[in-house]
């Protein structure tokens, strides 16, 4: 009952902010760029040991991250360069995160824990591209557990309560497991090619490096339209 209630209360005042913010047209992309340099900003902390702090403005950046969404949907102006730009804009975010909290260890002197980062950062690039690259292939590839907002959720939890150590591991461990997990769903849903048409493939190829190679044209070449 109670934190339904909360629930109800935040999602009450996020509808006002998002109502406020497309009255005065607020551009979405720019709420997209003012949450990265929140996270700038908390990386700087991450990078200084001020984990606490550093967790509470990873919040600011995040009610950012939920705002864009929201205003371009009430306004109307959702927009498919939008939904590009949002996505590596994130990246960004993601990066700079880990590398500060990469520094803070580094000017600790602790190697193993720079290299955990380091992994945890594989994980969370691979993570996307992997969706990004199999969604090239099949229709859909959301396996896994470990996606952005379990990241910073995590992240979040690590600068608040001080278990940041234990975070980076959970990070590191899970977001490559993901990584394998869309790798093998991928391996299984795509269509299976023949051998036939393997070898047809590449005959193919052979014959138009061999058109290039000796000056002449293919027949799609030949007949195409000038």
């Amino acid at each position: 009952m109670i934190s339904s209630s909360i629930g109800r209360a935040g999602k009450l005042i996020l509808d006002q902010i998002v109502r406020a913010l497309s009255f005065f047209h607020i551009n979405p992309n720019l709420l997209t760029f003012t949450g990265v340099l929140f996270s700038f900003w908390a990386a700087l902390h991450f990078g200084h040991g001020s984990l606490r702090t550093g967790a509470l403005i990873v919040i600011l950046a995040g009610l950012f991250d939920t705002l864009d969404g929201e205003v371009a949907r009430l306004s109307g102006s959702e927009t498919r360069f939008g939904a590009f730009y949002d996505s590596v804009i994130d990246r960004y975010s993601d990066i700079i995160l880990l590398q500060g909290l990469m520094v803070w260890y580094a000017r600790q002197q602790r190697l193993g824990y720079v290299v955990l980062v380091g992994i945890a950062f594989m994980g969370a690039i691979m993570t996307s591209y992997a969706r990004a690259r199999a969604e090239s292939l099949i229709p859909t590839c959301k396996v896994g557990f470990m996606e952005r907002p379990e990241r910073i959720v995590l992240l979040i939890i690590g600068g608040l309560f001080n278990r940041m150590e234990a975070v980076l591991w959970v990070l590191a461990v899970l977001g490559n497991w993901t990584v394998i997990s869309r790798i093998y769903y991928t391996w299984k849903e795509v269509p299976k090619e023949r051998p036939a048409d393997n070898h047809a493939a590449e005959a193919s190829l052979s014959k138009r490096r061999n058109a290039v190679g000796s000056g002449l044209k293919t027949p799609s070449e030949v007949s195409a339209p000038h």
